[in-house]
């Protein structure tokens, strides 16, 4: 609209022009080199419009010619600009999909293209390490990091390139440089903390910790620190135990179920003459995650106490979380080292039905402490031996007797307080049983009449005599079927399989051995 308005007030002026200069008619006479001219005015300013009109036209071609080599310069650089892009285009769709020979290809036809272009060095790098090329792809990453708008993208292709050559001080640098450039970075950021943890610098890890405080989302943020906090403050325990004590009490605030910040809290607040507060802080880490290690720092919360003493604090413990098994343990450890063996059956008699390791352990200690027993010694440790595990740190399948800040694979928190492979295991069979042949007369197992043999009927021998009995095969859990094979269509066997039923074997020996390989 404004364009309309401008053009017609353009026009306006023109016309107005031309109509203010007919009406004033007037001669103009120009005498130059013996001529002389004589025109209106009106055919003088239509001779002037026209030649700066010729002029500017001149001017135009002049300038064109002049301009032309860079205009030639221009279109061929645009050119290759759009070839170098499509190449570009088919070497990384050729990269998802698989396809080496044309990624290569791709990315020689973008490098010759568009030399130092940024998906052109990607692309070179990335087929590079799609061939196993390890060194061009170092070169091309190494490249990208000598320009501001890739560096971090060549650091993150340097780094993942040493990580592959196990050139661990190769990454580290990577990842360092990376952190400084940009610590919003994740990978850099967890990389640094991951390398910090590892050589024990808890105090560079922490720093780490703090930039990438942004990237983290704030219960993740308070949960490394606290482990980092915990962490330092039991490598400063025997160096300087106040900033040792406060680090752990900063970290407990952070994660009030971290256990060992707890028990080390609570045992250097006892230590340094704080029995009140350590009671506090150790209670309160117990109703949130029950655990030997916070019972065994409260047991010792007051330097002296008699053994009698001991035992009505972890009997106070206990109570917090009632029908817990490690205040039973805990209480019936106490009771054992005051000679209360009766309080200390009645702590177990719960969990003696089918005892961990632990209860079964103990059990076998108190009957050794209170009748000396060998025998029942002997039961309960046989039955310890039988029995399911207890929780222990574990982390990547490492079981420590002690909780350790980074896991072997260098992981910071990963161990965790678990039965150690408690997600594996089969209950069931796959196979069925054979069933015994029809000439073998099977003889029924005798009934017994008598409990005096009570350990006969458990859980486990009733599971055991169940599987391998010779008179009631044990149901498939997967039917076997055999497959027919397609003799056409005309046969009528297109119909879907049928279980096998289980028979007596054949006693043809050829028969048997055919029955092996279905």
């Amino acid at each position: 609209m404004i364009r309309i308005v401008l053009f017609l007030a353009s026009v306006t002026v023109i016309a107005a022009g031309f109509a203010w200069i007919a009406d004033r008619p007037g001669e103009v006479a120009i005498t130059w080199l013996g001529y002389r001219v004589e025109t209106s005015v009106m055919v003088a300013a239509f001779a002037i419009a026209v030649l700066v009109l010729i002029i500017t036209l001149l001017w135009s071609i002049v300038r064109s010619i002049l301009r032309s080599p860079e205009q030639v310069s221009l279109f061929f650089r645009h050119r290759r600009a759009v070839k170098g892009y499509l190449a570009v285009s088919r070497g990384l769709i050729a990269i998802g999909s698989g396809d080496m020979q044309l990624a290569r290809k791709s990315a020689d036809e973008a490098a010759r293209l568009s030399p130092g272009d940024p998906l052109a060095l990607l692309l070179t790098a990335q087929s590079a390490q799609m061939a196993g090329d390890r060194t061009t792809a170092e070169r091309a990453f190494r490249e990208m990091t000598r320009r501001n708008e890739t560096k971090l993208l060549g650091l993150r292709g340097l780094y993942i390139e040493a990580h592959r050559r196990n050139d661990g001080a190769a990454a580290r640098q990577a990842a360092e440089e990376a952190a400084r450039i940009s610590p919003a970075v994740a990978w850099a950021g967890q990389a640094v903390l991951d390398y910090r943890c590892t050589a024990g610098d808890w105090a560079g890890a922490i720093e780490a910790l703090d930039q990438m405080k942004p990237s983290l989302e704030k219960s993740d943020y308070r949960r490394k620190r606290a482990v980092l906090l915990i962490a330092r403050a039991q490598a400063l325990e025997d160096i300087d135990r106040d900033t040792s004590r406060k680090l752990a009490l900063e970290s407990i605030k952070l994660a009030p179920d971290l256990v060992p910040a707890a028990a080390l809290a609570g045992r250097q607040l006892a230590e340094s003459g704080e029995p009140r507060k350590a009671r506090k802080v150790l209670e309160a880490a117990w109703t949130i995650n029950p655990h030997p290690d916070i019972a065994e720092s409260y047991a010792n919360v007051r330097l002296g106490d008699s053994a009698r003493e001991r035992l009505a604090r972890m009997q106070k413990l206990a109570s917090k979380v009632p029908g817990q098994l490690e205040g039973a343990l805990a209480v019936a450890r106490a009771a054992l080292d005051a000679r209360e063996f009766p309080t200390a059956r009645g702590a177990l008699t719960p969990y003696l039905s089918a005892p961990t390791r632990r209860v079964a352990t103990l059990m076998a200690e108190i009957e050794e402490s209170e009748h000396g027993d060998e025998g029942r010694v002997r039961e309960w440790m046989a039955r310890a031996m039988r029995a399911s595990g207890d929780p222990v740190w574990t982390a990547n399948g490492v079981v420590s007797e002690r909780w350790l800040p980074v896991s072997p694979n260098g992981r910071l928190d990963g161990f965790e307080w678990k039965v150690p492979l408690a997600e594996i295991g089969v209950t069931h069979p796959v196979i069925e049983v054979t069933t015994p042949p029809v000439d073998t007369p099977a003889v029924p197992e005798p009934q017994p009449t008598a409990p005096e043999n009570k350990r006969a009927d458990s859980p486990r021998k009733r599971l055991k005599s169940s599987m391998f009995s010779k008179t009631a095969p044990v149901k498939p859990v997967i039917p076997l079927v055999h497959a027919p094979d397609d003799p056409g269509l005309d046969s009528g066997l297109d119909r879907d399989p049928v279980p096998e039923t289980s028979g007596p074997p054949a006693n043809d020996a050829w028969q048997r051995l055919r029955q092996l390989f279905r």
